[in-house]
């Protein structure tokens, strides 16, 4: 009976030491918090306008700067090597600049944006690794909201008619309006464990996001439409800490 019970506590050990060594494994919870950057890589139409069909502004196209906010992920292991990661922020702001043409008027406008991004991730080490470094592909739904114009823009509306071959127009208001975008994401990162359920993580993603934005001025000549299409693809950095329930 004495040797039995040594095998079974044996045994039992064994298993204890064997599950206490997997680091990963399925139904796993992580989340994840740090300094996030969004950092765009953007390409800009010119400037069309629409509304009289007058056409390009020839050389005039838009550029936006970076943002750093809160980033918040929230994962959860499918198996321990595949994870599902949903990526949300705090929102970002990004100021819109004249570019092109126009690249020295300055500020034209600034929106607000929150990219939430769900992608599937593969995890590269074995589960009882304390260094564990993934790569991931994914979907991403960006939200523009906040709009806004500056005098900047409105005193350009002439100078962008100008452009298409029409001058005297005038502005004396603008608004900005933008599209939500539907794009694919990558990803690449890892975590490194420091206790049994915390540790430090880092990531990048490349996003597809392009942005359809209308504006739209009141002028001495009536209403003035104008659009341009800016494929702003960004990087997006994280550096931050999990924990892991």
């Amino acid at each position: 009976m004495l040797k039995n019970a040594l095998t079974s506590s044996l045994v039992a050990g064994s298993l204890l030491i064997s599950q206490s060594a997997f680091a990963y494994e399925a139904g796993d919870i992580f989340i994840k918090g740090g300094i996030a950057t969004v950092d765009p890589q953007e390409s800009s139409s010119d400037i069309v306008i629409n509304t009289p069909a007058l056409g390009p502004a020839t050389g005039a196209k838009v550029g936006l700067n970076s943002d750093t906010q809160l980033g918040l992920v929230f994962s959860y292991m499918a198996t321990d090597r595949i994870g599902i990661e949903l990526l949300a922020a705090t929102p970002f702001k990004h100021d819109i600049s004249g570019a092109g043409a126009i690249s020295g008027v300055g500020k034209l406008g600034d929106t607000k944006h929150l990219p939430p991004t769900l992608s599937v991730q593969y995890y590269l080490a074995e589960p009882d690794a304390k260094f564990q470094p993934y790569v991931g592909a994914g979907i991403n739904y960006t939200i523009f909201f906040d709009e806004g114009t500056t005098d900047t823009l409105t005193n350009s509306i002439g100078a962008l008619a100008g452009l298409t071959g029409t001058p005297g127009v005038v502005a004396t208001s603008t608004k900005l309006d933008i599209d939500d975008s539907i794009g694919a994401s990558l990803q690449a990162g890892f975590n490194y464990e420091i206790t049994e359920n915390a540790g430090l993580t880092a990531a990048v993603w490349w996003i597809n996001i392009d942005a359809d934005a209308e504006i739209t001025a009141q002028t001495n000549v009536g209403t003035v439409k104008a659009n341009v299409d800016v494929e702003v693809d960004p990087y997006v950095y994280m550096l931050g800490a999990y924990y892991k329930f």
